[in-house]
């Protein structure tokens, strides 16, 4: 008897023990490439179709959407808060100073939502498709691709706040640049293969004015000359001009290339290459476009797993501008 009472507070300690491992497990695990194969198995093609009529009629859009994941993710997780219009309880985060007449895109993950909601309506997130649509803008410009993990869920709430602290700046030095990504369980080396992304896409006249009018060592004359030309040093503060001067439409190393000539467009860009630790992984990727892209692909996968809602945390919208 005194036997069978020993094995059966080790089975219970054993049960008991396995319960809490498996609480324990992280999140992330939940995730899957193949969450939507039963519930919507079409989901995948229906938004890369839908992404690439964008970006077929405005190459520019690549670039865009990109963005618009990347700056999504840095605020409370990839969640689709980005998304949210203004309401009488939401604070968009549209409105905060890095995205006002800046981030674009919303009308195409809209359009990509919609579509996928005539297949199966409340089954995919918003996150989701946000997320899918940043890997398939890659893809459709000559970048690389990855496997996305599925399974996010949408945000009720946004923030305006978080928004104009957490997100990254064209001003920033490389200290502010290593710590904001840090602070989101990004490396520098992550850091520095997503400002990559600048591979493709514009930025406007008042973000890089002082820099090409700065006369500093840091900048080559002739393609401050250049910038000059769009730019000028009062007035058209929106005019446009590639962030990526040789390739500006299709997804290579370029960018670190132009870095290495003292020809990146914002002081964040050039910053990369300035005497400090992000020297190296530069230099590297200016000489290796295959391990730029193999970088960038990985990078942007832990960036798409930050803080997200998973399980019954969270909804599915409808629409992503609004809760349901």
């Amino acid at each position: 008897m005194d036997n069978m009472k020993f094995f059966n507070t080790l089975f219970t300690l054993a049960i008991i023990s396995l319960l809490l491992l498996i609480s324990n497990v992280p999140c992330e695990a939940q995730l899957s490439p193949t969450f939507y194969d039963t519930t919507c198995p079409n989901a995948a093609t229906i938004i890369r179709t839908s992404i690439r009529r964008a970006i077929s009629a405005e190459r520019r859009m690549a670039a865009s959407l990109i963005r618009l994941h990347f700056h999504d993710c840095f605020v409370q997780g990839c969640d689709a808060s980005i998304l949210l219009d203004d309401t009488s309880t939401i604070q968009s985060e549209k409105n905060a100073l890095p995205n006002n007449n800046s981030v674009r895109g919303f009308e195409v993950i809209e359009a990509a939502k919609r579509e996928v909601e005539r297949a199966c309506p409340r089954v995919v997130s918003c996150a989701d498709v946000l997320t899918l649509a940043a890997r398939d803008a890659s893809v459709a410009v000559g970048g690389p691709s990855w496997t996305v993990r599925l399974g996010r869920r949408d945000s009720t709430t946004a923030s305006l706040t978080l928004a104009n602290s957490d997100l990254p700046g064209p001003f920033d030095n490389l200290t502010r640049l290593i710590s904001a990504f840090k602070d989101k369980g990004l490396s520098a080396r992550d850091m520095v293969a997503l400002s990559g992304g600048h591979t493709i896409g514009q930025a406007q006249c008042s973000l890089f004015r002082t820099r090409i009018y700065s006369n500093g060592t840091n900048i080559d004359p002739n393609f401050a000359n250049t910038r000059r030309r769009q730019c000028p040093q009062t007035g058209g503060g929106s005019n446009l001009a590639p962030l990526d001067l040789v390739t500006p439409n299709s997804f290579d190393n370029n960018y670190y290339r132009n870095i290495v000539q003292r020809r990146g467009l914002l002081d964040s860009d050039q910053i990369l290459l300035s005497g400090g630790s992000a020297d190296s992984i530069v230099t590297e990727y200016s000489n290796n476009p295959r391990l730029f892209a193999s970088d960038f692909a990985n990078a942007m996968i832990r960036m798409s797993e930050i803080q997200l809602l998973l399980g019954q945390n969270g909804i599915i919208r409808r629409v992503c501008r609004a809760i349901n």
